[in-house]
């Protein structure tokens, strides 16, 4: 039987490697990873997250286990700004050690390991997770960027009931939370979105996952991963380890098992998403860094995903 671990990862390396291939070749200019990178994240970014959120009902989710991974994220993403300080960078590599591929790679993955059972445990879990970590990290980051312009405006940051404000304020007018929000809403008026509308929102939502990972490969042309190996080894090795061993302890120590917690666990596992690169490129920090950190820890899970499956399977 094929390894479940690798016919998930598989085509995300092959397409990280045709976008690398693609930047090579000049098919795919530099100049144009900039453009590239706004129709993804203003475009089908939110056309993603609106048609997702659009048909959960929130009463019907079972949200203990879902809870415990997101009590680890918390736990780990106030460590990382603890450790590298309040700043954008430290925001963005928070996010990165704690922000999994749930879908390109924990649908098929969860799908083939755990069947239908663990795949409604996934979902539970991936119709809240972009709106809790990628609106807790914008906050975050505005917050970062209503403090640095503060501090340019007059050379002491606002008063910071203002700053919080601003940061509440750009981070809810925004192309991740807004669409997520819209959704969310919309699913609990029982209304279902038009065919006519739906297409194209579907047709959107699958262009989302390849040219987002065909970005990542274009934008290592421009990165030397050997620069940044071991701080991109030492980010994945938290993302892909650290963090699913913390979903682990603290469930484990408030009595959760079974099919639950391996599906959160295996969750937590995987490698980083492409959502923190664009949020990398669009605040303009870190980027070499996070980009050579999604490679290697797309192809460092093919190991660390394995163990991990393993390591329950043996429990």
């Amino acid at each position: 039987m094929t390894n479940p671990v690798i016919t998930s990862l598989l085509p995300v390396v092959l397409l990280i490697a045709l976008g690398y291939l693609s930047g090579r070749t000049g098919w795919i200019r530099s100049e144009a990873s900039k453009d590239l990178s706004n129709l993804v994240f203003m475009v089908l970014t939110p056309a993603l997250l609106f048609r997702t959120m659009s048909t959960v009902h929130v009463e019907q989710l079972n949200f203990k286990p879902v809870a415990m991974y997101f009590v680890a994220a918390a736990l780990l993403f106030a460590a990382m700004l603890l450790w590298q300080g309040a700043t954008r960078r430290a925001a963005v590599l928070a996010l990165a050690a704690t922000f999994s591929n749930t879908v390109m790679i924990g649908v098929p993955l969860v799908s083939l390991a755990y069947g239908e059972a663990g795949l409604v445990m996934l979902f539970t879990l991936i119709s809240v997770h972009a709106l809790v970590l990628l609106t807790l990290a914008t906050v975050v980051l505005e917050l970062a960027v209503a403090r640095e312009q503060a501090a340019k405006d007059s050379g002491a940051p606002r008063h910071m009931a203002l700053t919080v404000l601003a940061a509440m304020r750009n981070g809810i007018i925004h192309p991740v939370p807004l669409p997520i929000i819209v959704g969310l809403v919309f699913a609990q008026t029982g209304l279902v979105i038009p065919a006519l509308l739906d297409k194209p929102l579907l047709l959107l939502s699958n262009a989302f996952g390849p040219i987002a990972l065909l970005l990542v490969g274009v934008t290592l042309t421009q990165v030397r991963v050997g620069e940044h190996l071991r701080a991109a080894l030492g980010l994945a090795l938290i993302k892909n380890l650290a963090f699913p061993g913390l979903v682990a302890l603290l469930s484990w120590s408030f009595g959760l098992s079974g099919l639950a917690l391996s599906v959160m666990i295996v969750a937590a596992s995987m490698p980083i998403g492409a959502n923190v690169f664009l949020f990398s490129q669009r605040y303009e920090v870190a980027q070499e860094l996070v980009t050579a950190s999604v490679a290697v820890s797309t192809v460092l899970a093919l190991l660390t995903v394995s163990l991990v499956m393993a390591l329950l399977g043996a429990s």
